[in-house]
């Protein structure tokens, strides 16, 4: 009986072990996975990552290609407005001065 008991013992001892090492199988298997899942993840956020600097690249390139065009067109308008402002100007300055005149010589008593 004793011998029975000691197999049984030694039967569950075995068990125990084997199921430790499944289970430690188990959990180096998982932690290789999460480490596999984690190069993954962060070789899709550096391609991504990428992507998004490359399109941002090639539209500030799209914008600043215009800039010099968009300066120029802007020399341009303002000056026209100074050449328009100016001639207006000239042409309404006498009529100005004659209006202030009328007023300062008016006196109300």
């Amino acid at each position: 009986m004793e011998s029975g008991k000691q197999g049984g013992i030694q039967l569950l001892l075995a068990a125990e072990q084997e199921a430790q090492s499944i289970v430690n199988a188990s959990k180096n298997d998982k932690m290789t996975r999460m480490k596999q899942a984690k190069l993954e993840a962060e070789k899709d956020i550096s391609d991504f990552r990428a992507q998004v600097e490359a399109d941002f690249q090639r539209k500030v390139a799209e914008t600043s290609g215009d800039s010099g065009a968009n300066v120029k067109r802007l020399e341009v308008e303002t000056e026209e407005k100074i050449n328009t402002l100016t001639s207006e100007s000239s042409r309404i300055s006498t009529e100005v001065v004659q209006m202030l005149m009328r007023h300062v010589m008016s006196v109300k008593t």
